[in-house]
C-alpha cells in the first residue's frame, strides 16, 4: 500500500508541477487561455497574480517531493502538504471554480487516505 500511496503523492506533485507551469509560464498563451477559459486581456491585467500563485503551487510540490524523499519518515511531511493541497483544492473549488475540487482536491484526498491506510 506504501507504493500506492507514494505513486499517488507523487502524482499531486506532478499535478502541481503542471499548474506551476501553465500559471507561472503559459497563463497568457493560447494553452493557458484554452485550459483556464480566460480572455487575452485578463490574461494581460492578472499575469502577476496568476504568477505569484504558481509559485505557491511550486512550493507544494517542492514540500510533497521533499516527503516522498524521506522516505518513511516523511510522512508527517507528505501529509501536512497534502493538507495544504486538500485545502486550497476546498478554496478553489468554493470561490473559483468548482473544477478545482476534482483537478485538485480529489487526488490529494486520495493520497491521504492511502498513506493513513498504510
Amino acid at each position: 500500500m506504501i507504493i500506492i500511496a507514494n505513486v499517488l503523492v507523487g502524482f499531486v506533485a506532478f499535478l502541481h508541477v503542471s499548474f506551476l507551469v501553465l500559471e507561472m509560464f503559459l497563463w497568457d498563451k493560447s494553452v493557458g487561455l484554452r485550459t483556464f477559459g480566460h480572455t487575452r486581456e485578463f490574461a494581460r491585467v492578472s499575469k502577476t497574480l496568476a504568477m505569484n500563485q504558481g509559485l505557491y503551487n511550486g512550493f507544494l510540490a517542492a514540500g510533497l517531493v521533499w516527503g516522498l524523499s524521506l522516505g518513511l519518515a516523511g510522512d508527517s511531511t507528505k501529509i501536512f502538504f497534502l493538507g495544504c493541497v486538500v485545502i486550497a483544492g476546498i478554496f478553489g473549488g468554493i470561490t473559483a471554480s468548482q473544477k478545482i475540487l476534482l483537478f485538485q482536491a480529489l487526488p490529494a484526498v486520495l493520497a491521504l487516505a492511502a498513506l493513513f491506510l498504510t
